[in-house]
């Protein structure tokens, strides 16, 4: 007579353990270079804010230079876009049009730095100025608008900081400086903390899984009589 056997299913081999596959050696280092991306990019947001704080006028020349730079490229890809086959004739002229006036205004920006940041005050006021204005009038227009009265008020503050800034272009473009220099540094120690939270939490987690392994030597039921 046979003793039953105590086992509800098969016996797994002996010695055997789960092994740790590709995938997930490729998590652990990917999520090892996580964090080590935000802390490379806290570090540095916070010494761009540091410079655009305690050099503001260095800080408005490199940015008039990459203004110049951006209205070339702009403009370089206007024309070519003027004369692609892929454009409507009524539209080459306007890409023909704002081409050249984006060289040419990219040109002004290596004369000097003064008219550097005259153009991109400018350009940031006009642009404020739009948007401000077609959120305004957008949100005014449309009463099923979620947060119609936020919207109304971010476009009124943004109409406003456009007219600011074309009227005092050079005030408005250092005191835009100090902004983005405190609010870099801000950002940056943001992501330093992430970092360091991120790296801390992959720390606890490394113990807490090598906890959980199975052991080498398994027991196994015999049958009893």
């Amino acid at each position: 007579m046979t003793a039953p056997s105590h086992s509800s299913g098969p016996v797994p081999p002996h010695g055997t353990e789960p092994q740790e596959g590709p995938l997930t050696e490729g998590m652990a280092a990917l999520a090892n270079l996580g964090w080590q991306f935000l802390l490379t990019m806290g570090l540095a947001t916070i010494a761009l804010g540091v410079v655009a704080l305690v050099w503001p006028g260095a800080t408005l020349r490199v940015v008039g230079v990459l203004f110049g730079v951006y209205l070339l490229a702009t403009g370089v890809f206007q024309l070519a876009a003027a004369f692609g086959t892929h454009v409507p004739r009524r539209l080459r002229v306007l890409h023909f049009i704002t081409g050249a006036a984006s060289i040419l205004l990219g040109l002004i920006c290596f004369k000097g730095t003064l008219e550097s940041i005259f153009l991109l005050a400018l350009w940031i006021g006009f642009s404020w100025l739009m948007r401000g204005t077609l959120e305004t009038v957008a949100a005014a227009s449309d009463q099923a608008m979620p947060a119609r009265g936020w919207h109304v008020a971010f476009g009124i503050i943004g109409t406003m900081a456009g007219i600011v800034m074309i009227i005092m272009p050079f005030v408005s473009i250092a005191t835009l400086t100090l902004v983005v220099g405190v609010m870099a540094i801000v950002l940056g120690l943001t992501e330093v903390v992430r970092a360091i939270r991120t790296r801390v939490e992959l720390g606890h987690l490394a113990p807490g899984t090598a906890t959980q392994r199975r052991p080498l030597f398994h027991a196994r039921a015999h049958p009893q009589h």
